[in-house]
C-alpha cells in the first residue's frame, strides 16, 4: 500500500471512528479498548452493523430498506454496479475486509438475515431465532475476533454463537416497546406459547408480558453463561471482539425480575457513564 493508499485508508478510518461514536457509543468506546492496530478495522465494520441496524427506522417501506441492504451487498461482493467508492465508510470496510482476509459470504448472510428486521413477521421459535442471532450478532463477534488474530479466531467460534443469542435477546428486551407499538414481535413464538399467549394476543394486549419478558431474559442469560464458559477456553487475545457483551448481562438481569412490564424496559439500560465503567473493567479482567 502506498503513502496516498495509506493516508486515504487513515481518513476513512477516523471517519469510521467518529461516525461510530454518534450511532453507537458503547461500541465506539469497545473500538477505544481495543489494540490500536485494529482499531480502525473495528470501527469500519461496528459501523456497518450500526448501518444496517438503523435501516428499519430509515425507511417507510420494506422495499426502501432492501434497496439499502441490497447496495451493501453489492459494494460487499462485488456482485454489482455499487463500488463504495467515495463512502468512506464502505471504502473502510472493504479494506478490511482485504487486509484480514474477511469472508464475503458471511456479510452475505449477515445481511440476507437483516431482511427480517424490515418486516413484521413472527419469530417462530428459538431455532429460528439462535439461527438469526447466528447469522447477526454472532457474526459480527466473529469477525471483529477474525480482526483481531487470524486464523486464531476459531478458537472463539463457539464463544460468539452463544454471546450472539444472549446479545440479541438483550437487544429484543431493549426494543420491545418500540417494536411492540408497531407491530412487530422478535420473542420466539415457543417461548410465547410457554408462558400462555401467541404473538397476534401479546401485540394486541400485552397478554402475559411479564411472564413473557422474564422468561425471555432467562433463555438470554443461559447463552450468555454458555459463552463466558466457552470463552475461557479461547485465544485471550481475541476479548476485545467480545467487550460489547460486558453490557448484556445488567439488561438481562434487570429483565429477568418478576413483575417486569414492556413500560420498564424502557429504564433498565444503565446510563452511559455505568456502560463505559464496565467496559473498562472488562477490558481489565478479561471477563464479561
Amino acid at each position: 500500500m502506498d503513502r496516498e493508499a495509506d493516508g486515504t485508508l487513515e481518513q476513512n478510518e477516523a471517519h469510521c471512528i467518529a461516525e461510530l461514536r454518534e450511532l453507537d457509543r458503547d461500541r465506539y468506546l469497545a473500538c477505544l479498548l481495543s489494540p490500536a492496530s485494529v482499531r480502525g478495522a473495528l470501527a469500519a465494520l461496528y459501523l456497518f452493523n450500526a448501518e444496517i441496524a438503523r435501516v428499519r427506522d430509515l425507511v417507510r417501506e420494506p422495499l426502501a430498506g432492501e434497496l439499502r441492504l441490497q447496495w451493501w451487498r453489492d459494494v460487499i461482493t462485488g456482485s454489482g454496479t455499487s463500488t463504495g467508492a467515495g463512502h468512506p465508510g464502505a471504502e473502510a470496510l472493504l479494506a478490511a475486509i482485504e487486509r484480514h482476509r474477511l469472508p464475503r459470504n458471511a456479510f452475505d448472510r449477515f445481511i440476507e438475515a437483516r431482511l427480517f428486521d424490515l418486516y413484521d413477521d413472527p419469530m417462530p421459535d428459538r431455532a429460528a431465532f439462535e439461527a438469526y442471532a447466528g447469522e447477526t450478532a454472532a457474526t459480527i463477534i466473529q469477525l471483529a475476533a477474525v480482526i483481531l488474530g487470524g486464523e486464531q479466531a476459531t478458537s472463539a467460534a463457539e464463544a460468539a454463537g452463544h454471546a450472539g443469542v444472549a446479545q440479541a435477546v438483550a437487544g429484543a428486551l431493549l426494543l420491545l416497546p418500540i417494536h411492540q407499538a408497531r407491530g412487530q414481535l422478535v420473542v420466539p413464538g415457543d417461548i410465547l406459547a410457554a408462558c400462555g399467549t401467541d404473538a397476534e394476543s401479546f401485540l394486541s394486549d400485552r397478554r402475559h408480558e411479564e411472564a413473557v419478558i422474564a422468561a425471555l431474559a432467562a433463555y438470554g442469560r443461559d447463552h450468555l453463561e454458555r459463552a463466558r464458559s466457552a470463552a475461557r477456553r479461547m485465544d485471550k487475545d481475541l476479548f476485545a471482539a467480545f467487550l460489547p457483551m460486558a453490557l448484556v448481562a445488567p439488561i438481562l438481569d434487570r429483565a429477568v425480575r418478576s413483575g417486569m412490564t414492556i413500560e420498564d424496559l424502557m429504564r433498565i439500560q444503565p446510563p452511559q457513564w455505568q456502560r463505559q465503567l464496565r467496559l473498562l473493567r472488562a477490558a481489565a479482567t478479561g471477563r464479561f
